[in-house]
């Protein structure tokens, strides 16, 4: 596939009218300071649109980019953007440190006014991925020389988009919107900076009819207010399904902010929200406040030309079309904080997420301090995202390998939970995805069993269900115990069937179509049939590197054709089926 550079708006959730992308030609060097190649940025070097594909590991990496500012800029504060550099950096403009920041897959800025120029501005960047650090929340990304079983090439550097853009002094800092549809209405909390005698206007609109306009005038930086939208809407509408967000029909609000000082703009966003409810209630799953059914799709988010990047924006809406396509409703992105870009289609698509933290590996006080403060930053930037409805900070006691028996790993899969709670209580947290878990609340299994008749016999009771030891493993951490959360099988299938020339793996083997075909029928259906399972996650969506599980090729071609797996989705194929 050919790459179409990253020019898209990086961040449209809470959009600005214009930005200077730096996206392109960067100098580049390996461990000094020589900038001997060049780099197209956002892709790493070990990934062939980088323009270098060299897989040997590196823990040093240096940028350079010369930018001018456009100008409309001028006057301004000019902050700089970065999508997520793997894993540390320090940051230089014209020989100025303006900032560091630790974390590899999470956004970051600084504000550079003190150092810009108008043109000929030297921008460097010095990054450090420890390829042996097992501390480092790394995710799937290996720290060996090869990829090899479930784990793949690593991605060192810049690997989202860099973009500038210019704000006044007084402008808008953050917004998190949070509707309620039980009682209509959406909540507003928000940050102004320089706020002294400003005002903020919010304007909300759907399908480009003006429903409301709030206006408020903040005492201090930050504020919150409300805005019941019901008697707004009864005119034209009834507030009903036709305007709650669903998988289904997808349907957004659209907002204005707009901040001013003595009736003078001096900021304006855009960005929208799904009116939507995410709830665990009975033992079920609930969307809007009636029982929803997942049917999700582990999604690594890599392409063999790009690794963790996209090759183009369309590649994100590829990837929710095809899954739509074969009869799921939504993915769970494994161990990636996945680009801004995908969750806008997902929204705007109608997918569900799960949201996942990338795993270290060693449990330590370095390590809790990493995961704490980038788990706090993913919660934040996303939080507004109606397509997420879960949150899974640790998977299969990835980082916590002693969490059956000792008390501080279990106190720290606790700890995540509340804290995610004590951040967003909108959503559902899973504690530990897979097995031993300690409050989850949902309880979340990985089953890699092929047998129907043995899937069948597993899942046809709750004491069946419990007593079930997923690889050995304990479904809850000693001393924890279920509390009749809802029961989603999360990893299972993983069927390998080679289509071309990649040699590689799977939990189980295909031989042609039509075993493929009935393969993937044997063990989605129990799942189905189970009276007891409320969802599940098939792993996976792709192919990646030597697993060749995915229901598509790396490339994004379905194995089988899509409308088979759809309608085994659905509960309306077997193998009798013609």
């Amino acid at each position: 596939m050919k790459s179409i550079m990253r020019e898209e708006y990086p961040r449209p959730q809470f959009a600005r009218g214009s930005f200077l992308n730096l996206n392109g030609d960067w100098e580049f060097s390996f461990d000094t300071d020589t900038f001997d190649r060049t780099i197209t940025v956002p892709f790493v070097y070990q990934s062939k649109l980088s323009g270098i594909g060299d897989r040997s590991a590196h823990d040093t990496v240096w940028y350079r980019r010369k930018f001018s500012l456009p100008a409309d800029m001028q006057g301004k504060n000019i902050i700089i953007n970065f999508g997520a550099v793997d894993y540390s950096c320090e940051v230089r403009l014209n020989g100025q440190l303006i900032g560091t920041h630790t974390g590899g897959h999470i956004s970051f800025k600084f504000d550079i006014t003190g150092a810009v120029r108008q043109t000929d501005n030297e921008l460097v960047l010095k990054v450090n991925d420890v390829c042996a650090d097992m501390e480092m929340p790394r995710g799937k990304q290996i720290w060996k020389e090869k990829s090899e079983g479930i784990f793949y090439t690593p991605s060192t550097g810049i690997w989202q988009t860099v973009w500038i853009e210019a704000v006044n002094s007084v402008s808008l800092e953050s917004v998190f919107i949070t509707p309620d549809l039980d009682t209509h209405s959406v909540h507003f909390t928000y940050k102004v900076t320089g706020s002294g005698h400003a005002e903020l206007t919010t304007d909300i609109s759907f399908e480009g009819k003006h429903i409301v306009k709030t206006v408020v005038a903040p005492e201090h930086e930050t504020g919150s207010f409300s805005v019941h939208l019901e008697q707004q809407i009864l005119l034209d509408w009834n507030f009903g399904e036709d305007l709650v967000w669903t998988p289904e029909r997808p349907r957004l609000f659209d907002v204005v902010f707009t901040v001013s000082v003595n009736g003078k703009e001096t900021d304006r966003v855009t960005s929208y929200f799904g009116m939507r409810k995410v709830s665990v209630e009975n033992g079920q799953f609930m969307l809007n406040n009636r029982p929803y059914y997942q049917k999700l799709l582990l999604d690594q988010g890599y392409w063999p030309e790009s690794l963790l990047t996209a090759p183009e924006d369309a590649a994100f809406v590829r990837d929710i079309t095809l899954a739509k396509s074969m009869g799921f409703n939504g993915v769970r992105k494994h161990q990636k904080i996945e680009d801004p870009r995908f969750l806008y289609h997902a929204d705007k698509m109608g997918f569900l997420v799960w949201g996942e933290f990338p795993a270290a590996y060693v449990y330590s006080r370095t390590y809790l301090l990493r995961i704490t403060d980038e788990w706090i930053a993913e919660l934040s930037r996303d939080y507004n995202h109606p397509s997420i409805v879960a949150w899974t900070p640790l998977n299969e006691s990835w980082g916590v390998p002693q969490i059956k028996d000792r008390k501080d790993e279990q106190a720290h899969s606790a700890a995540m939970v509340y804290l995610t709670k004590s951040f967003d209580q909108t959503r559902p947290v899973i504690s530990n995805d897979g097995w031993e878990q300690t409050c989850p609340d949902m309880l979340t299994i990985h089953d890699y069993e092929s047998s129907r008749k043995i899937l069948l016999e597993r899942y046809r009771s709750m004491e069946s269900i419990l007593s079930f030891i997923p690889g050995g493993r304990m479904l809850f951490a000693h001393g924890w115990t279920y509390k009749g959360q809802p029961v989603l099988v999360t990893e299972f299938g993983g069927i390998s069937y080679k289509k071309g020339e990649q040699e590689g793996w799977g939990y189980s083997a295909a031989k042609d179509d039509g075993d493929f075909a009935r393969r993937l029928y044997d063990v989605v259906s129990p799942l189905r049939e189970s009276p007891f399972v409320r969802g599940y996650c098939y792993t996976q969506l792709t192919d990646v590197e030597q697993e060749i599980n995915g229901l598509c090729t790396a490339g994004r071609e379905p194995k089988i054709n899509p409308e088979i797996i759809k309608a085994i989705n659905d509960g309306t194929w077997t193998p009798e089926s013609k």
